[in-house]
């Protein structure tokens, strides 16, 4: 047998396709490597961006619904504390009066109702339900012991004779309930509340609606269990998923309709002792929430790839002009080999042609390295957009904390952001001794104003008192609209209880002389009260405030009287 494999001559390629082929290849090889990397920089940076708007948003809708829960059982709590339920006739005019204006001061509020210790309703909003009993409900045995939130529920018998604006669901309501007690603790009967359900999915939605980074974000609230409350279409067909953690800020989870989804959700803080476990969930399609960052990530693999070509051309001409001469080298070897005349070499190109190879190798790196800046610019831009938008959410933020601290209509603080001050002031005074007062004050025949020319003037007038009290006291003062006509002043350094009387009867002065325009002349009544070491709580010194505004009132309005606990002594 012969041996071919020895004496067959080997195909080889010429120097020009390889060197196209090797530089290609690497051209490739380096910008994709390169485009890859930046673009999963890129797009971690986005999805992460994208997590955490959703996690803020549902954080944000959280704090301010449980804000709200907690204002409305405090609210509740302080109206059963007024003198008219501690002491009045629990079935007379005058409550229903004081229920209506409380309604109708607060939208939230379905119905609003008093019961005697036996569940028999003797008093409520537009009389409904008066004459009824409720012994059996949930929230008169609970209030009979002590303040009572309730979880989401349909009442029938109320539904029956309230207006349903939302006919594709039936009413629902959330319960609020509190014992009211005698001054000397006996119990008097139970004030009940039926809150909107609505008023609640509208305080989740108004965070997230308009945000133009959650497109295509769903608000969902789901109960302890992990039952949908809200949206009601989704009530007893959808449940969050087994791995849904309220520890966790967001994840990709998929849900029961087979879909994945970037679900955030955080659990609502409920008010006083209730257990009610709601969670705001906040969820985007997975392939909504991800199509930004697979949008990139094409681009610069696409960009990769039109640059490797073009490389790749760049490298064949190169290669052309360089293998020329070796071409005819490689002929004129051929030539003298076979003996076939003169060989024909190339004319004084050796050295020209070495220096052109050195200025093509250095055409093609610089153009590499143009290749490498723009992807250097571009991702650049992309780590200023993620700042762009980090920024944009920082800002929401601190929007948000300003909605969460100040009243709307006057820009004053309002009654969380005083109850917080309040406490702080307090625990300073039990530390070091030091005293402070508080003034409430109340626009004296307010509901004149809006029967006679209507709540946008009474909004007005309201605007007008917060500007002169906020004008009329000092720097150290805290203001803050108390609910309704009603505002407070805390005096964290007043010299005496001269000086915080001085400072009552000034703003009294000042808004009393003030041209309120076409309401006409307006006078306060202002309570006064400072603390003392007896205090065992701030809503002691409220209590005694509260008292002194009632006496205020009863003694002809357009006063300041002062309820001093240490003399136990009244100062007009």
């Amino acid at each position: 047998m012969g041996t071919e494999d020895s004496t067959t001559p080997r195909r080889s390629y010429s120097f020009r396709n390889q060197l196209t082929l090797w530089f290609g290849g690497l051209s490739l090889l380096a910008l994709l490597s390169g485009g890859l990397y930046v673009g999963h920089i890129a797009t971690q940076e986005i999805a992460s961006s994208g997590g955490e708007s959703l996690y803020i948003s549902a954080r944000s809708a959280s704090d301010l619904l449980a804000t709200n829960l907690r204002e409305r059982e405090q609210e509740i709590d302080l109206l059963r504390q007024s003198p008219l339920f501690m002491q009045g006739d629990l079935s007379s005019d005058t409550v229903r009066q004081a229920l209506d204006a409380r309604k109708t001061a607060h939208n939230e509020y379905a119905w609003i109702g008093v019961t005697d210790t036996q569940g028999l309703i003797t008093q409520a909003t537009d009389g409904v339900l008066v004459g009824e009993t409720v012994t059996q409900r949930p929230w008169f045995q609970a209030a009979l012991s002590g303040s009572f939130v309730g979880d989401v529920h349909e009442a029938v018998l109320l539904a029956k004779r309230l207006p349903n604006t939302r006919p594709e669901q039936p009413l629902r309501f959330i319960d609020f309930a509190a014992p009211i007690l005698d001054g000397q603790g006996r119990l008097r009967g139970v004030l009940g509340a039926h809150a909107h359900w609505s008023w609640v999915t509208d305080t989740v939605e108004s965070v997230v609606t308009g945000r133009t980074a959650l497109r295509r974000a769903e608000v969902l609230i789901a109960d302890k269990a992990g039952h949908i409350l809200y949206p009601y279409r989704y009530a007893g067909a959808l449940q969050l998923p087994a791995q849904a953690s309220a520890t966790q800020q967001y994840a990709s989870l998929r849900w029961g309709d087979g879909q994945d989804y970037l679900t955030a959700m955080v659990l609502v803080e409920s008010p006083g002792g209730a257990d009610l476990g709601w969670r705001v969930v906040l969820r985007q399609p997975a392939q909504v929430a991800q199509a930004p960052a697979k949008a990139l990530r094409n681009q610069l693999l696409l960009l990769g790839l039109i640059t490797a070509a073009l490389c790749a051309l760049v490298a064949h001409r190169l290669a052309s002009r360089v293998s020329r001469p070796l071409e005819l080298l490689a002929g004129a070897a051929r030539a003298i080999e076979r003996r076939e005349g003169t060989p024909r070499y190339p004319q004084g190109g050796h050295a020209a042609e070495i220096d052109q190879l050195n200025q093509s190798f250095q055409s093609m790196t610089q153009s590499l390295l143009q290749r490498e800046q723009q992807l250097s610019q571009l991702n650049a831009s992309l780590e200023d957009l993620v700042a762009e938008r980090t920024q944009a959410l920082h800002r929401a933020n601190l929007e948000l904390e300003s909605l969460a601290a100040r009243d709307a209509l006057t820009g004053l603080y309002n009654r969380r952001r005083l109850d917080d001050t309040l406490q702080q002031l307090f625990q300073r005074s039990l530390r070091t001794g030091h005293r402070f007062a508080l003034m409430v004050i109340d626009a004296d025949h307010f509901k004149r104003v809006n029967d006679t020319f209507g709540h946008p003037a009474g909004d007005a007038v309201l605007q007008q008192l917060a500007h002169l009290i906020a004008g009329n006291v000092r720097v150290t003062d805290f203001v803050a609209r108390y609910g309704g006509e009603e505002f407070v002043v805390l005096l964290p350094e007043p010299q005496d209880e001269q000086d915080a009387g001085l400072v009552a009867e000034k703003l009294r002065a000042a808004i009393s002389a003030h041209d309120f325009g076409a309401a006409g002349p307006i006078t306060v009544s202002v309570g006064l009260s400072s603390s003392h070491p007896a205090d065992a709580s701030p809503s002691d010194i409220v209590a005694r405030a509260d008292s002194a505004l009632y006496q205020a009132k009863q003694q002809g309005r357009n006063r300041t009287v002062t309820l001093q606990k240490a003399t136990n002594t009244d100062t007009a």
